[in-house]
């Protein structure tokens, strides 16, 4: 792992205690996210809120398999430490993500193919907000669309 920061052993997060309503969010500490290869550790700024993280919290939608049970899928921040064989990224670059969840922490780790730069004149709120659309729309439009310049659609 590559940093230019001493990073703390743990880190707070928001927890669910219990399925329920807003009141069941609580503050914990967790040991930072060890990254694997091709992954980024961003200090999150923001993070979304979306429709699963309120499922979560319910009680009605679990993380998938491996996710971190931690809710939030959407976060902005800056990258702190690199992977091994990471390419895009670098320690202080400004990045926004979609993550499977942990997104309500201090730290999150983040595949570099699911981070973006940060838009030009986005704040970090903004920013957190845009992922879950973006990648959306990428996918149906060019994955599963196939659409292609100049080829009509």
């Amino acid at each position: 792992m590559s940093s230019n920061a001493q990073l703390p052993e743990n880190m707070k997060v928001i927890e669910i205690s219990q399925p329920g309503e807003p009141e069941v969010l609580v503050s914990a500490e967790r040991p930072l996210p060890v990254l694997a290869q091709g992954e980024i550790l961003v200090k999150v700024a923001a993070a979304g809120v979306n429709r699963p993280d309120v499922m979560q919290r319910r009680g009605q939608y679990a993380p998938p398999p491996g996710a971190s049970d931690i809710p939030g899928l959407e976060i902005a921040g800056t990258v702190v430490a690199v992977g091994v064989g990471v390419q895009r990224y670098a320690p202080g670059d400004a990045v926004c993500a979609l993550i499977a969840g942990g997104g309500y922490a201090e730290y999150c780790k983040v595949h570099e193919s699911n981070a973006l730069p940060v838009p030009q004149g986005f704040s970090m709120i903004e920013a957190a907000a845009m992922p879950e659309t973006f990648f959306t729309v990428w996918v149906n439009v060019f994955q599963r669309g196939h659409l292609r310049a100049g080829k009509p659609c």
